[in-house]
């Protein structure tokens, strides 16, 4: 059985060890699933205030799950280093987000793409964080489609993308 291996230009390799060895701040999108166990939520959270307190800039988006355990972490090192982009207006979001949401110092709502479905809406939302990034890092399971197409499009642009799955 042959399979195909995807081998990374020399172009892609200087990208990534050039974005590797940057030892200043970085913007990092971080995105991920709503669906996540609260122990992997804990470990999100737990990252994205290391990441604040590196000085590290975050930006995601505005949800249950990976999204909330993001804001929660950054919010508690520096909420000034949080940027969160919602695929919608802010009362189209969960109930439950929402309180979180409010605290936000850069909060960018899209009321716009209110029309849209919310998939829709959340693949444009994910296409703008990831022009803003340098670096996009992903948590999805292996069939969260539209995580994995932003994660294609992040590829596609040359940003340097680390993708963990939770199945």
């Amino acid at each position: 059985m042959n399979q195909s291996i995807d081998i990374p230009t020399i172009d892609t390799l200087e990208h990534e060890l050039a974005a590797i060895a940057q030892t200043s701040s970085k913007k990092l999108a971080i995105l991920g699933s709503r669906h996540v166990p609260i122990i992997h939520q804990q470990l999100i959270e737990m990252m994205s205030f290391a990441l604040v307190l590196a000085g590290n800039r975050l930006l995601t988006s505005g949800a249950t799950g990976t999204n909330a355990a993001v804001i929660k972490g950054a919010m508690r090192g520096d909420p000034n280093l949080l940027t969160v982009i919602l695929p919608q207006g802010l009362e189209r979001q969960p109930r439950e987000s929402q309180e979180q949401l409010k605290q936000v110092i850069h909060l960018i709502e899209k009321p716009e793409h209110d029309g849209l479905s919310l998939a829709q809406a959340s693949s444009l939302c994910n296409s703008e964080i990831v022009s803003r990034c340098q670096q996009l890092i992903c948590f999805a399971f292996h069939d969260s489609k539209t995580l994995l197409q932003t994660c294609g499009e992040a590829e596609d642009l040359h940003k340097l993308v680390t993708l963990f799955y939770f199945d």
